[in-house]
């Protein structure tokens, strides 16, 4: 069983979002990709964001249909921060013949060495790196120098077609009234309506 685990606020999820996960799918041969919406990320305690139901409801949305595709919520159960390496603990903990593949960007990967417990990460998890945009994949070197030629071996380098979204665009078009059509599911767009979200 390889699994790939996917976190973000997903505050919304968008095209970019579902796309990364389908190449993450693909590309690694994984058997299901795990959508885990954050409860609260320790780099973003400024920052508000939607509720956790509206954000998993927005999921739910947005993956039906793929059945390789699931939501975990138990970040959004935790009080306080949630950190990556707690999470992957818990599952390597449930069930240790699973393969993890932990989903991030490029841009994610430049910081990874300050995250909280690296190393714990890289023992629970191989790395799944995905390119952002049109930009080139991110050489290794420096990643390597700070912690060692084992997160080369345990690092796949994943390329996605050039697609410039961002949740925070989304929101701010969402909050002056234009159009987010094509930009994240219909479905989705819906429920942003319905429930006046970002407004």
């Amino acid at each position: 069983m390889r699994l790939g685990i996917f976190g973000g606020t997903f505050d919304p999820v968008h095209y970019g979002h579902l796309l990364l996960a389908e190449q993450c799918r693909e590309q690694c041969q994984l058997d299901e990709v795990r959508f885990m919406p954050a409860g609260i990320p320790p780099h973003k305690t400024d920052v508000k964001i939607s509720s956790g139901k509206d954000r998993v409801e927005m999921l739910r949305l947005a993956i039906a249909g793929q059945e390789s595709f699931t939501i975990d919520e138990r970040e959004l159960a935790r009080s306080g921060p949630s950190y990556t390496y707690e999470t992957l603990e818990e599952l390597r903990e449930e069930d240790s013949q699973r393969e993890l593949f932990l989903i991030i960007g490029a841009d994610s990967l430049r910081d990874f060495p300050i995250w909280r417990h690296p190393q714990r990460i890289l023992a629970a998890a191989q790395l799944a790196v995905v390119n952002r945009g049109g930009e080139p994949m991110p050489q290794l070197d420096e990643l390597i120098s700070l912690m060692g030629p084992e997160v080369a071996t345990r690092t796949h380098l994943v390329t996605i077609p050039g697609l410039e979204l961002a949740s925070s665009d989304i929101r701010k078009r969402a909050a002056s009234g234009e159009s987010i059509r094509y930009m994240t599911p219909r479905a989705v767009e819906c429920y942003i309506e319905a429930q006046q979200l970002y407004r």
